[in-house]
């Protein structure tokens, strides 16, 4: 995986300008309003930084753990985001096995000037879970 050049990497305050979000409270089992055990989200997010270890783009995006995400029906959940691009939310990832198409997919995005990514080019793993493809801010 390659980085494209061209794209600032930090907002100038040394912060990465890409997230990597992802919901950790997906795939929970809950008895008498307590997690029991760990949660698929938690398994998941285990998965990205244990292979974020290797990754080329690991300095460029920051994998950042979330509370809930509001999409339980449709977990595990993850979204990648950053300034001036398409924000984009998937679900029904599988728990195993899917981390490596996630990393893949962010890969891609993070080459994207806009952040669009065409249904043909994403993994498969993330070509059903489509839950929002969200448009940028505009600053004016």
């Amino acid at each position: 995986m390659t980085a494209a050049t061209n794209i600032s990497t930090t907002n100038g305050f040394g912060v990465s300008t890409h997230s990597l979000f992802v919901c950790k409270t997906c795939a929970s089992i809950w008895q008498e309003g307590k997690l029991v055990g760990e949660s698929g989200g938690q398994k998941l997010l285990q998965c990205l930084q244990d292979l974020a270890q290797d990754w080329d783009l690991r300095e460029q995006f920051s994998i950042q753990e979330v509370e809930c995400m509001s999409a339980c029906n449709r977990s595990c959940v993850v979204a990648f985001a950053a300034q001036g691009k398409i924000t984009y939310l998937f679900g029904d990832l599988a728990v195993e096995g899917s981390a490596s198409a996630v990393l893949e997919c962010a890969s891609q995005y993070y080459t994207k000037p806009n952040g669009m990514l065409p249904w043909s080019e994403r993994p498969e793993a993330l070509k059903k879970g489509i839950l929002a493809r969200i448009p940028p801010l505009s600053l004016g």
